[in-house]
């Protein structure tokens, strides 16, 4: 925290009087998540500390881009994005009758912040203000970090998203807190979506979220985790998908020692694991009728037997599934149990495509390319207007998880400078075949082959099974057809 002078505070009323607004500043900043809807109340507060007659604030991004530029009056803007000086002093008359300005900035942290007090007095500031001025910019930008304006924000005019209610807005902010889980997003759909998690998230209700592959299902499922009564409990992760049949029971019910040849001794399932916590089903749909079964006395008694055993273990966990399939049409093919569709679809959450959605698209980059930056050891890369533009108009087949990959692959070529049309593998849209305009049946495979890894993500067994083959029959078609591991030749 910045020190303040003893001359700084000798120009207000009393020393009690800066300790006094400090106080309710920092109280008010505690519930204030919107800089500029509080302006008025704060420069009420701050003038206990420094009287002024209007008060202006301006918060950038990490590219100069304005955020937020408000003020509680129709005063100048003298300290625009383009302002080199730290500190501006001056006493000029300005219209409205304003004589005098003090403006300072700060940018510890991120992001930048420019705070203006303006008086009708002349000479009503002096340098020995300066700390106190820098003090109070400096937790305006905590503040500031915190909220919504701690992130770049980007005009699009075909989807903007209305301001979040304060419950959410409250939710996200404990989220990124005590779990460290961002969650970023313009779009009005994803703030619907965070919306019904922040409903769903007080209570123990039984919740499925469904999307395609790579659209963050399972960060949804760490936020209904973190923003619920069982934060501090266990959250154990299961991917119902990348098991066989017997291996999915004994890792999902544990078992006991002598269930089988090779268990030499008893080991606790991912449910014993979770409790008091959440258990997350990933790709719930992949799971085998038996252990559908099973799981379905889970949810019905809240109980359960490792494999091999007789005691009966109570199941203190909340259940969260996720897939990416239509679990009804698996009901109608025989696949899903609809008693445990019943069960598991008590509430559900649907995240739609990154492509419907482009609102995020940028947002999310900015955020990803300062984790890659981080891990990198190095400053972050950016994006320039043009690459910006690319992947707006990508289709992003792979989601969210394909656009982090994207820009992982375009910070190592730009060397942590600046990202270019040139550093992005984008698939262009005309390499792609449609089935509906051609009778080649070898392009009509390939094209087929290609959609259903990419919607596996990757996963040969579950495409093997979705594609009625074997996987070596379809590792045979993946070396025919010269496909890689995504799908994509």
């Amino acid at each position: 925290m910045l020190a303040i002078t003893e001359s700084a505070i000798d120009q207000r009323d009393s020393q009690g009087l800066f300790f006094e607004g400090s106080l309710e500043l920092l109280r008010e900043l505690a519930v204030t998540t919107y800089v500029d809807t509080a302006l008025p109340r704060l420069s009420a507060i701050l003038s206990k500390m420094l009287p002024h007659d209007a008060l202006r604030m301006a918060c950038f991004d990490h590219r100069g881009r304005a955020v937020m530029n408000g003020s509680t009056a129709d005063v100048p803007d003298l300290m625009s994005a383009e302002v080199d000086e730290e500190v501006i002093i001056d006493d000029r008359p300005v219209g409205a009758g304003y004589r005098s300005f003090l403006g300072v900035s700060t940018r510890a942290p991120e992001p930048l912040i420019r705070v203006a007090f303006w008086s009708k007095r002349p000479l009503a500031f002096n340098r020995t203000q300066m700390p106190l001025a820098r003090w109070i910019a400096y937790h305006l930008s905590l503040m500031a970090c915190r909220g919504d304006h701690g992130k770049a924000t980007h005009q699009i005019d075909t989807e903007r998203a209305p301001r979040p209610d304060a419950c959410v807005q409250r939710a996200v902010d404990r989220v990124r807190v005590s779990t460290n889980l961002r969650v970023v997003g313009d779009s009005v759909a994803w703030r619907e979506v965070l919306r019904k998690a922040t409903q769903v998230a007080q209570t123990d209700t039984t919740v499925v979220v469904t999307g395609e592959s790579g659209t963050g299902k399972e960060v949804v499922a760490r936020f209904i985790h973190g923003a619920s009564a069982r934060k501090s409990r266990p959250f154990v992760a299961l991917n119902c998908a990348a098991l066989p049949e017997q291996l999915l029971e004994s890792e999902l019910f544990g078992y006991e020692r002598g269930a089988f040849t090779s268990a030499q001794q008893s080991k606790p399932g991912q449910i014993e694991l979770a409790a008091g916590g959440v258990l997350f089903l990933d790709e719930v749909s992949e799971m085998s009728l038996t252990a559908q079964a099973k799981f379905l006395r889970v949810l019905q008694e809240r109980e359960f037997q490792r494999l091999g055993g007789t005691r009966l273990i109570k199941a203190d966990v909340r259940v969260i599934a996720a897939t990416n399939r239509d679990l009804r049409k698996a009901v109608e093919r025989g696949d899903f149990r609809e008693d445990l569709f019943y069960r598991l679809s008590v509430f559900d959450i649907q995240i739609p495509p990154l492509r419907e959605r482009p609102a995020d698209i940028v947002p999310m980059s900015d955020a990803f390319l300062q984790e890659i930056g981080k891990s990198f050891g190095r400053t972050p890369a950016d994006l320039t207007p043009d690459a910006e533009q690319a992947l707006l108009k990508y289709h992003w087949p792979g989601n969210v998880r394909e656009l982090r990959n994207v820009l992982e692959r375009a910070a190592i070529l730009c060397e942590g400078s600046h990202i270019d049309t040139t550093h992005l593998a984008l698939q262009s849209a005309n390499r792609s075949v449609s089935t509906e305009t051609t009778t080649d049946l070898s392009v009509v495979e390939r094209t087929t082959i290609a959609k259903v890894l990419r919607e596996c993500g990757g996963n040969k067994t579950r495409s093997a099974r979705r594609l009625g083959l074997s996987r070596t029959q379809l590792h045979l078609r993946i070396r025919k057809y010269q496909l890689d591991e995504a799908g994509v030749s």
